[in-house]
């Protein structure tokens, strides 16, 4: 059986402390808070104090978001039909735009937890490479190993996720 990891990055337009910011963070454990309530949600990365903002391995401006989800409608219905999409009309107000993609989805086998440094691998190479069943996108999605679906690219709601 698979899972979906997914990892996202994104500069910010200031430190996390200054004011521009600070809507942002004060969102930040009621949107964490909706993603681990989430049909689906798996495991996303925090650290002790419950924060994957104190996670910069690209860099002080840069955050990071991984997270593993049971199939990539789950994933999808979360960030484009839940609370979460009011953080995502306002990224511009907090987030520089990023020339190269931000944002990468693999499939792992269950139960593995992705490090840091295998998603920043993923990213790296679909940047690089463009989307494959080893790394995609929303726009190019790839099935589970072994399903129908992991043959072919496919756009999220054009074909089943599983």
């Amino acid at each position: 059986m698979h899972q979906l990891a997914q990892l996202n990055v994104a500069t910010m337009k200031a430190p996390l402390e200054s004011p521009v910011m600070a809507d942002f963070v004060a969102a930040l454990e009621r949107i964490n808070a909706l993603a681990e309530q989430a049909p689906g949600f798996v495991w996303r990365l925090k650290s002790d104090s419950g924060d994957a903002t104190d996670f910069r391995p690209l860099g002080d401006q840069v955050l990071v978001n991984l997270s593993v989800w049971a199939d990539v409608g789950s994933l999808a219905n979360y960030v484009y039909r839940g609370g979460h999409v009011e953080i995502m009309r306002r990224r511009r107000e907090w987030f520089d735009r990023m020339d190269a993609g931000h944002m990468v989805l693999w499939w792992i086998e269950a139960g593995h937890i992705p490090t840091v440094d295998e998603a920043i691998d993923r990213l790296q190479r679909l940047r690089a490479a463009g989307p494959s069943p080893w790394a995609f996108s929303f726009g190019a999605a790839y099935g589970p190993p072994g399903s129908d679906a992991h043959a072919a690219p496919f756009r999220i709601g054009a074909a089943p996720s599983a």
